[in-house]
């Protein structure tokens, strides 16, 4: 059988592409580097190319996905999770800001990408049901178009005001107090327009995050057409196994205290590993199962999901017992 698989270019997605993935299963995978927020070598706007049947399986939104399978739409989950971000870190403020902790932004003019992906889906959660801070509370502007339409409710305070590359800018003016993203326009990134994270000691509140929530929250997931599923129910539980493999191979890299240009690369890894127990990137769906469900209630509360469903209905069968 051959699949085409859509993800972007993660170390943990190299395997795939450099020869160096074997797997002993009846599959011909044909690798494609599609990216979301920006072009890669086979295009982009990989999740809206899922959506409409481009490709087989691909690395989806996990917002988008839990948008989507409670509206019916005719896809699977596989239990494989290749991205995660912790919002606390993704919070953008202006370097001279007084705001250094959530409940400062109450009442404020936050800028995201779209309102569902999983990012903002994310972040305003963690608002509401973490930090005690009502999302609602905030005035949310909106810098790209929803994959999935929605709607909100008159309590809801969204705009949209697009050029998501001008968002420096707008910090810089005033006419924003924060941007929540995980790409920052390369303004902010350069330096020219000075900005900072929300919190003033972000990897010490990812730990505390850690401690208290226990998981490294989950940003997109692998899925499948349902069609394909159907046709071949042990093709989930074959492609979890070999994104395992291909997730093992990446560890590997790591070895190599000059794998990566970063020169502290290795004490890095190092370091990681032991402040999050080696239990950041847990394996199999009982393992994220908390991590799927926080996500979800998450996603009913902001209309994003249009129903609560349990974990257990959004994944192919035969991967509910890993």
């Amino acid at each position: 059988m051959e699949i085409t698989l859509a993800v972007d270019r993660y170390d943990r997605h190299f395997p795939f592409f450099d020869g160096s993935l074997s797997h002993d299963f009846d599959l011909d995978i044909k690798p494609f580097q599609v990216g979301q927020s920006a072009k890669l070598q086979h295009g982009t706007d990989r999740h809206e190319s899922f959506l409409r049947g481009q490709y087989d399986v691909a690395e989806f939104s996990m917002s988008s996905f839990l948008a989507a399978k409670t509206r019916g739409y005719p896809i699977v989950g596989i239990p494989v999770f290749p991205r995660r971000l912790f919002s606390t870190s993704q919070m953008w403020v202006s370097l001279d800001s007084e705001m250094t902790e959530p409940s400062h932004l109450i009442g404020r003019s936050v800028a995201l990408s779209a309102f569902q992906t999983t990012l903002s889906l994310l972040a305003k959660g963690d608002l509401e049901f973490h930090y005690e801070v009502p999302w609602r509370s905030i005035h949310w502007k909106l810098t790209t178009r929803e994959k999935i339409p929605l709607e909100h409710g008159p309590d809801v305070s969204v705009e949209f005001i697009g050029e998501r590359d001008q968002l420096g800018d707008r910090l810089q003016s005033g006419e924003i107090d924060a941007f929540f993203l995980p790409h920052p326009p390369a303004n902010v990134m350069s330096g020219e327009i000075p900005a900072r994270r929300l919190f003033l000691d972000p990897e010490l509140e990812e730990e505390r995050y850690f401690n208290e929530v226990g998981s490294f929250p989950i940003m997109h997931v692998i899925a499948i057409q349902e069609s394909l599923a159907n046709k071949r129910p042990e093709l989930p539980l074959e492609l979890m196994k070999i994104f395992h493999s291909a997730f093992d191979i990446a560890e590997g890299y790591y070895a190599d205290p000059n794998w990566s240009m970063l020169p502290g690369c290795r004490h890095q890894f190092e370091k990681d590993r032991d402040r999050f127990k080696r239990k950041e990137w847990p394996r199999g769906f009982e393992a994220n199962r908390s991590n799927i469900d926080m996500l979800m209630r998450y996603a009913v509360d902001q209309g994003i999901g249009a129903e609560y469903r349990p974990p257990e209905a959004l994944f192919a069968e035969v991967t509910l017992e890993t």
